[in-house]
């Protein structure tokens, strides 16, 4: 049998129940004293301190239980921050807890209550209740701890678990005999929490109190119900009784239980657990309905005071969620979700109570091991949503905060971006990392990033969390337009329409939106006339501004214009705006839009052309003159072919196709007419092609007196016919005729001294101007028609006749040369020429190698100067003269 154990309390007399309540409550006023009103007295101040810790932290301290809006402390104050501006600074409060307790009056700077606050509710247990938050200065971009203590006020009383307990005791207990009983439960901490217990209600039982040490506090380890004096069932079977516990606040809170003592027959052995504390180990991540420990108690007595019942003793509720306890068998199995974050050590007590009430308590403590089963919690603190793509690196993007659960290696979290992005994370305050920019941006080349934050922890096998921040690239003016060419080449033909399409421009913008605009302009040459000359280009072309599109003004005339050079300017719609020129070349290409120009024989007003010389003796193949045009179009277009559309005596000449060339075709015969008329077609080679004609008269003779005779004897033949034939007197009309000529031929001899003699004064008088310079060219020929002229004058040149001259005789004698087969193209260099097309002609010949000029009518082309000599005393001029004669018959 187990004896149980004894104390001894002197007797005492035994008041009413009612009265020893009173005496009880009195006596626990007396020993709190003074002491506790004073403490109390203190806390009921708003008590504020504020200090600045090394690692830069702001503490403040209230008491609990604090009205929604009670000042907390002068937060502007403490950060140094003007009142005025405060609101600009923009202040933000993060914490990683849902509910926010503490907000910032921004009128006064102070720190204020948002919620109301309980200490036992934020902290249970705790000796110390801290509420840690950040403040973000987001224009400093600054992060300041600040950590608030909440200290514990009497708002509550003690409680017993159960407000009626039931005690079977048997009649057999000896005085002394302990019994326990369940402690009160009071949340408050320090002086507020349980003090004493009172008990009340029968002079049998006594009540013992065991402290702990505790520094200077002392708490309760166990509270136990003593037997004073024996029972007997027969004379009381029950006993109520009063237990009254009380805390040390002031004023004094109290709670009370209703003890029930049932006086039962004996049952003297009590069970008794194989180990008083049991210890095990396990993972937080152990399965649920897994057997953690088995608890054995055993007792000695026989029948139903030998069944053991197992159960939990003090918060039953709490560790029942978690643990289950077999009260047959004492397995204790896991039935909730262990957490290491919330609980490393669970500890209860268990109860082996026999048939007869008796029982055993023991100590069960189970130890939790952490295991990595907590991803990184990554939160983002303060995000910019879009930058300029010129920010400079080491712009702030975003504040992110990072935080693990998980304890040790486990709760080391680091965290990485892609190594790819212009990015980088910079640790700034604890857990605090700044994502910033890491080099230059460029829109153009990335106008958006989807950056994506991966926080890691340090466990086995690590976890991770990711967050995904978008950012956009705003666009800066930095790139100017491009176009596709390096330079534009275009072709229009002449005669277009006004208004037509002549090519498209197109120039491009990597930049963004208005940057992007490009608007297109013309940039026309300076000119020596100043701002006020117009350009051609102006006049000619346009360009759309939008679009590119070049367009045609007026219609274009290759003759005129055949190359047209100008710039185009693309601008964009940036600020300030970026342009980039190009050079742009437009060809005109020409059209078969002129007909060929006949230059020789020219036609005089009055439709008429001079007359061509061909002697009679001519041998096939005769140069007789030669037909000059040329066509201002130009290529093929150009290319001129020539051929004999009409003739008196078809056969006798030919033209060369190419060269334009008359030449007889065969030998001249008797029958053929004295003047002939051939009709020479010029056509270009374009498509459709264009033409031209002219009427040659030739005259074949070999001298002009044959010409004259010629011209008598056609004269008299008609004159003859007239009459009817015979010996007829000659007709009044032909007489007419021959003096006309004879007429005609002194006339042109008289004009050839006068002209002699003026053009000689002529040449003295402008002998000055010869010897400094002046000299016969083409300075006044427009050049587009300066090859037309050569060719001309290269024609004229193979026709030259001889005439002799007496001086002092009114008679003059022309000697036609033998036909000369020379090249057309062919010049004399031996001869002293003049351009054959000015208004007049001078013919020079040399008298004692002295040079003599005459001056001859329009109708002479040119002339090559001889010698003189003297013939039978009579000075004889010789001179080579280019002569174009026309007849006309009257």
């Amino acid at each position: 049998m187990t004896t149980a154990r004894k104390s001894y309390t002197p007797p005492r007399p035994r008041p009413p129940p009612a009265a020893a309540a009173a005496a009880a409550a009195a006596g626990a006023m007396g020993r709190l004293g003074w002491s506790w009103l004073l403490r109390r007295a203190l806390l009921c101040f708003v008590l504020v301190t504020l200090w600045e810790a090394a690692s830069g932290q702001i503490r403040y301290s209230i008491p609990e239980e604090t009205e929604k809006g009670s000042f907390v402390g002068n937060l502007a104050k403490d950060l140094g921050l003007d009142l005025k501006h405060l609101s600009e600074v923009g202040v933000s409060f993060t914490s990683r807890g849902r509910t926010h307790y503490f907000a910032l009056n921004y009128e006064n700077g102070s720190l204020q209550t948002a919620e109301r606050i309980d200490r036992e509710q934020l902290c249970a247990r705790l000796e110390k209740c801290l509420l840690n938050f950040q403040i973000l200065l987001q224009e400093k971009m600054k992060l300041l701890g600040v950590e608030v203590e909440i200290s514990d006020l009497n708002d509550n009383a003690p409680s017993f678990e159960s407000g009626e307990v039931e005690i079977k005791i048997s009649e057999l207990a000896s005085p002394g005999s302990r019994f326990p009983l369940h402690e009160a439960q009071d949340p408050d901490l320090g002086i507020n929490s349980l003090q004493d217990y009172q008990l009340s209600g029968s002079e049998h039982f006594s009540l013992h109190v065991q402290t702990k040490p505790d520094g200077a506090k002392h708490r309760v380890k166990a509270l136990e119900l003593v037997l004073e004096k024996p029972l007997d069932r027969e004379e009381e079977a029950v006993h109520n009784l009063i237990l009254t516990a009380i805390d040390g606040g002031d004023p004094a809170r109290s709670g009370t239980a209703q003890i029930r003592i049932t006086v039962v027959d004996a049952n003297d052995n009590t069970p008794v657990f194989s180990q008083p504390v049991y210890t095990v180990n396990v993972m937080e991540n152990i399965p649920k309905s897994s057997r953690v420990i088995t608890v054995k108690a055993t007792d000695l007595d026989e029948g139903i005071n030998k069944e053991i019942k197992y159960s939990f003793r003090k918060n039953k509720e709490k560790t029942s969620k978690i643990f289950q306890l077999d009260a047959r068998t004492g397995h204790i199995t896991v039935v909730g979700d262990l957490d290491y974050e919330e609980s490393a050590l669970y500890e209860f007590e268990i109860q082996a109570t026999d048939g007869g009430d008796r029982f055993d308590i023991s100590k069960v403590e189970i130890s939790v091991s952490d295991v990595n089963d907590n991803t990184p919690e990554l939160a983002i603190s303060m995000v910019v949503n879009s930058v300029p793509e010129d920010s400079p690196p080491g712009t702030v993007i975003a504040l992110l905060n990072v935080h693990d659960q998980d304890s040790g290696e486990n709760g080391e979290v680091t965290c990485s971006i892609p190594s790819s992005l212009p990015f980088q994370l910079k640790k700034s305050f604890e857990n605090y990392y700044s994502l910033v920019t890491d080099r230059a941006l460029d829109r153009e080349q990335e106008a958006a990033y989807n950056i994506t934050v991966t926080a890691t922890d340090h466990g086995a096998p690590p976890l991770s969390t990711s967050a995904t921040i978008s950012l956009q690239i705003l666009d800066t003016n930095d790139n100017p337009p491009r176009f596709e060419q390096a330079a534009y080449t275009g072709y229009v033909r002449e005669n277009n329409p006004r208004g037509a399409s002549i090519l498209s421009l197109q120039a491009s913008d990597p930049d963004w939106g208005e940057n992007a605009r490009v608007t297109y302009s013309l940039l026309l040459p300076l000119l020596p006339g100043g701002e006020g000359s117009e350009s051609p280009v102006s006049s000619s072309i346009s360009i759309h501004s939008e679009s590119g599109a070049v367009y045609a003004l007026r219609s274009f005339d290759y003759e005129q214009l055949r190359e047209l050079r100008f710039q185009v300017q693309a601008q964009d719609g940036g600020s300030p705006p970026l342009s980039t020129n190009v050079s742009v070349t437009l060809w005109i290409l020409d059209q078969n839009d002129n007909s060929p120009e006949i230059l020789y024989p020219a036609s005089r007003s009055d439709g008429s052309t001079g007359v061509e010389l061909a002697p009679r003796s001519s041998e096939p193949g005769y140069l007789v003159t030669k037909v000059v045009a040329v066509d201002a179009d130009s290529g093929q277009n150009a290319w001129l072919s020539y051929q004999l559309l009409k003739a008196t005596e078809p056969g006798l000449f030919r033209v060369g196709l190419q060269s334009g060339e008359i030449r007889t075709a065969r030998s001249v015969l008797d029958k053929d007419a004295l003047k002939q008329s051939l009709v020479v077609l010029v056509k270009d080679n374009g498509q459709p092609p264009l033409s031209a004609s002219v009427s040659v008269t030739v005259v074949l003779a070999d001298s002009l007196p044959q010409i004259l005779s010629e011209l008598s004897s056609l004269s008299a033949s008609a004159a003859a016919a007239a009459g009817g034939g015979g010996g007829a007197e000659p007709q009044p009309g032909l007489t007419l005729y021959l003096g006309i000529a004879v007429a005609s031929v002194s006339g042109l001899f008289f004009s050839f001294l006068l002209g002699l003699l003026a053009l000689r004064l002529r040449r003295w008088r402008n002998s000055q101007l010869l010897e400094s310079g002046a000299s016969g060219n083409f300075s006044g020929v427009p050049v587009s028609q300066f090859v037309g002229i050569d060719g001309v004058r290269a024609f004229l040149h193979s026709y030259s006749q001889e005439a002799s001259l007496t001086a002092g005789s009114r008679k003059s004698q022309l000697h036609f040369p033998q036909p000369n087969y020379s090249n057309t193209l062919s010049s004399q260099k031996s001869c002293d020429v003049k351009d054959p097309f000015l208004l007049g002609e001078e013919i020079i010949g040399n008298k004692n190698d002295e040079q003599t000029t005459f001056r001859l009518p329009p109708s002479s082309v040119t002339h090559q100067a001889g010698s003189s000599e003297n013939t039978d005393g009579r000075e004889v001029l010789r001179c080579d003269i280019r002569c174009s004669c026309s007849y006309q018959k009257k």
